[in-house]
Order: C-alpha cells, then sequence, then structure tokens
C-alpha cells in the first residue's frame, strides 16, 4: 500500500471517530457537570487513535463496512482514556501533562479526575449496549472489552507496572507486564472490530496475534522515546521511567537492543497478517508506522 493512501485511511478512520466521540460523548458525559466536563477535556483532546483505528481497520479486513463498528471503536477509546486518567493521578505515574495539556487531576482536582475516570469505564459498556448492532455481537464487544480492560487485562499490567517500580524484572516478567498493560487494549481493538464484523475463527486469531506483537512493539517504542524524545514532541513527560527506577526495554537491552527488538517483533506482526492477503496490506502499514513513529 502507498503511504499516501495509508495516510489517507487513516486520517479517515479517525475523523469517524472523532465524530462519533463527540455525538456519544455529549449523550453520556454531558458537560452541565463538571465530571462530564472534565471526561470530555481528557477524551477529546488528541491522541493517535490508536485502538480505534483497529477497530475500523479489522471490522473492513473482515468484510464488513468499517462505519458499523464506530460505536465499538469508541468504547474503547472511552475505556482506554480512563485508564490514562488513573494512570497520571499522584498514587500512579504523578504525571502533570498528558497530551500537552494539563492532566486532568490538574487541569480540575484529583476527586473530579477520579470520577470523571469512572463516567468514562461506565459510559463504554453503555455505548456498548446501545450500539446498532445485534445483541450477540455486543454481548460478545462486551465481554472482549470487559477481560481486556480488567484484572485479567490491563488492570493487571498496571498493578505488575508499579510492583516493578521496586523490583527489578527480568525478561520474561517485562514482556508479561507490557501483554497485560499495552498489550491487552491492542488486542481488544482487532477482537471488537471482529466482533462488529462477525469474522471467522480464522481471521480473529491471525488479528489477534498481529495485535499482540503490534501492542509489544507500541511498548517498546514508547520506552525508547521516554529517552530520546522531549516532553515538547510527546506532549508529555519524558525521563519518568528512569525517575521512577522502572524496569524498561532499555534498561534491559539498552538502546540499540531495543530498538532491533521492536524491529523483530513488528516483524512478526506482519508475518502473522500473511494468512489474510491483501486486505491485511493497511494493518501491515499501520506496523511500519508505528514502529518509526516519533511521539
Amino acid at each position: 500500500m502507498e503511504h499516501s493512501v495509508y495516510q489517507a485511511q487513516y486520517a479517515a478512520f479517525v475523523s469517524m471517530t472523532e465524530k462519533r466521540l463527540t455525538e456519544l460523548s455529549a449523550q453520556y458525559l454531558p458537560a452541565s457537570s463538571r465530571i462530564g466536563q472534565a471526561a470530555q477535556y481528557s477524551l477529546l483532546g488528541g491522541g493517535k487513535r490508536v485502538r480505534a483505528v483497529l477497530v475500523l481497520a479489522a471490522c473492513g479486513l473482515a468484510g464488513s463496512d468499517p462505519a458499523q463498528a464506530v460505536d465499538y471503536a469508541v468504547a474503547l477509546e472511552m475505556l482506554h482514556c480512563y485508564s490514562l486518567i488513573h494512570d497520571d493521578l499522584p498514587c500512579m505515574d504523578n504525571d502533570d501533562t498528558r497530551r500537552g495539556r494539563p492532566s486532568c487531576h490538574r487541569q480540575f482536582d484529583e476527586a473530579t479526575a477520579l470520577l470523571a475516570a469512572d463516567a468514562l469505564v461506565t459510559a463504554a459498556f453503555e455505548v456498548i449496549a446501545n450500539a446498532p448492532l445485534p445483541a450477540e455481537s455486543r454481548v460478545k464487544a462486551a465481554a472482549h472489552l470487559s477481560g481486556a480492560g480488567g484484572a485479567r487485562g490491563m488492570l493487571y499490567g498496571q498493578e505488575l507496572d508499579k510492583h516493578y517500580e521496586t523490583v527489578r524484572a527480568t525478561e520474561s516478567e517485562l514482556l508479561n507486564l507490557h501483554a497485560h498493560k499495552t498489550g491487552a487494549l491492542i488486542i481488544a481493538g482487532t477482537d471488537l472490530g471482529c466482533d462488529a464484523a462477525g469474522a471467522s475463527s480464522e481471521q480473529r486469531t491471525a488479528l489477534a496475534h498481529y495485535a499482540a506483537e503490534l501492542g509489544l512493539v507500541f511498548q517498546i517504542v514508547d520506552d525508547i522515546l521516554d529517552v530520546t524524545s522531549t516532553t515538547e514532541q510527546l506532549g508529555k513527560p519524558v525521563g519518568s521511567d528512569e525517575a521512577n527506577d522502572k524496569t524498561t526495554f532499555i534498561t534491559l537491552y539498552g538502546l540499540e537492543g531495543a530498538r532491533r527488538l521492536a524491529e523483530s517483533h513488528n516483524e512478526a506482526a506482519m508475518a502473522a497478517l500473511t494468512p489474510l492477503g491483501k486486505p491485511a496490506e493497511f494493518l501491515c502499514e499501520m506496523a511500519r508506522e508505528l514502529l518509526r513513529r516519533d511521539k
């Protein structure tokens, strides 16, 4: 796929997501309340929308109109945003900025940020429950999203992340940490797209393998950017991993070793798509793009 074609498609997916995010935020997170204002502040404050794009792309790859998966994409972005608000809190990573603006608890206050995050995670499941898709699809989507976000998924990864602030992680422990903290919601993206499209088991398996590898690439590149980029470029603090004495792919492999590891997982991600043929070209290009991202 030509890169210009990929960029246009990515932009179209993001535009579709942003439009629906605005509509559903007004419905489920009304600005008449302070927590609604805080939730909208964080949710509509930009971002790469990687997870939403995965939902839409997976739905299209499975042979359905990506537009029918847009509510699932919104739900995933809502749940992801809740995790970011919590991640920034003083009891977690204590970060003052997010996406180039004050983090939610700095713009509002800690109690409001906590409640806004809670509102986002509950709104995510309300969005899925009311999505214009068959009941069977919505049940599967709710199961995938809750599994990915809960104590067996992203939240467990957050627990491990806090644990390894004081205990040095081994390679296998670090991979397990990020398979949960980052990878779970990346995999949820392809799962939800498949749920919307009624994908085959072969498509689901290939996409889940792709997403698992992509999640590791995403995290390794995050670790690299934490030591090579600037706060202005990333829109969030850099050097926080070192400040919190976290085990990262940099501390285990060094900068060049981490880059080689990211390339290896990126190749594995693209190889997982081989059985899906030409329809997977967009996702292959997405993997290449995420490998070379600078923010």
